[in-house]
């Protein structure tokens, strides 16, 4: 569901689940020992510490800056491997100037488009009205047997959503352009993956995003799109549609799996980033944080979100030409902090954050 609100946060995941990339480590670190949690978080340059679990073994992801570290501590890490783990850097550049304090921003009433839909689908609409602002919109548009009778009995959190229900052919253009893709904020299209095999269920999802690029470009305007491939394989294929994210489920749920075997301490980290009482990952404009008029390091980035309570563990910078070998759209997770970049008003900072 956040994945549909929030493009790129599935290369977020990917990244802190895939082996090949920098992984969450849980490691003893005795230097810590009487440093508040804030004074930490800005003595790592190659790796990002993001929270802290006690000798019972209970996880405390962002915890509050003042948080003073005891001996008995665990320290919840960020890295390309542990040899990176390393306390120290060699020099911290914070340009306090450009640095922008919290504004408040109102929550405005959202319109969201499912296209396609299987057995996720409930969940999707019970976790989005959870989080939507009062007077939001959710169209599920879709042909599978039974879909009115399911739509009408989805369960939802209070009155915040309303849910509307077109039986339609997804893969057709002349059925897209009558649902008038551009009025929406965010558009996600599920595979059918409980009435057609993976490879036929990723071919009707490619056609449809061929048909939204298609209206997108018509209508001159940036459609904000996020699909579930089935078969990662797809994955690649589907790049040519210019859809802003992927989500292989499949894929992450085994990851995860893969990487809770190699740390015990694993499952409950991500119930604690996937809990709403808890800390979530957040995509945030870059220009909320700092002044985007010159270069500046991660330092910079990472004191700002410090001072709201945040801990900045990476952005998202999508540039012509620029290689995506990873396929993570853009993400970078756990950059040297010592680098300046310039960025642009698109560009979004990777925040871990309590809302």
């Amino acid at each position: 569901m956040h994945s549909s609100r929030q493009s790129g946060l599935s290369g977020v995941y990917s990244e802190l689940l895939d082996f090949d990339g920098c992984e969450i480590y849980t490691t003893e670190q005795p230097d810590l020992t009487g440093k508040t949690f804030g004074e930490a978080v800005m003595a790592y340059e190659h790796c990002a510490l993001i929270g802290l679990c006690d000798k019972k073994g209970r996880v405390n992801l962002n915890p509050p800056s003042d948080l003073v570290i005891g001996k008995d501590m665990r320290a919840i890490i960020i890295a390309e491997d542990d040899a990176a783990i390393k306390l120290g850097s060699t020099g911290i550049k914070i340009d306090m100037t450009v640095i922008r304090g919290p504004r408040s921003v109102e929550a405005k009433p959202e319109r969201t488009l499912i296209l396609g839909w299987n057995r996720r689908g409930p969940i999707i609409t019970y976790e989005l009205s959870r989080y939507v602002a009062p007077g939001s919109i959710l169209t599920i548009a879709a042909d599978t047997p039974g879909l009115e009778q399911e739509v009408a009995g989805l369960p939802v959190a209070g009155d915040n959503l309303s849910v509307s229900c077109r039986i339609t052919d997804t893969s057709s253009s002349t059925a897209l352009a009558s649902l008038d893709v551009p009025s929406y904020d965010h558009v996600l299209v599920l595979g059918y993956s409980e009435t057609m095999a993976a490879q036929p269920a990723d071919t009707r999802t490619l056609v449809t995003l061929l048909h939204l690029r298609k209206i997108a470009d018509d209508a001159g305007l940036h459609i904000s799109i996020v699909s579930e491939m089935i078969d990662v394989r797809n994955r690649e294929l589907a790049a040519v549609t210019k859809a802003d994210d992927f989500v292989v489920s499949n894929r992450l749920v085994s990851l995860m799996l893969a990487q809770a075997s190699e740390n015990q301490y694993l499952a409950a980290i991500f119930d604690d980033l996937l809990d709403e009482k808890g800390s979530e990952i957040y995509m945030r404009p870059v220009a909320d944080y700092v002044a985007i008029d010159q270069p500046l390091t991660f330092w910079t980035i990472a004191e700002s979100a410090r001072l709201r309570g945040e801990i900045a563990i990476g952005y998202r910078r999508i540039r012509a030409g620029d290689t995506d070998q990873r396929a993570l759209g853009g993400v970078t997770v756990n950059p040297l902090k010592s680098e300046a970049l310039a960025y642009l008003p698109e560009d979004r900072i990777i925040v871990l954050a309590r809302d």
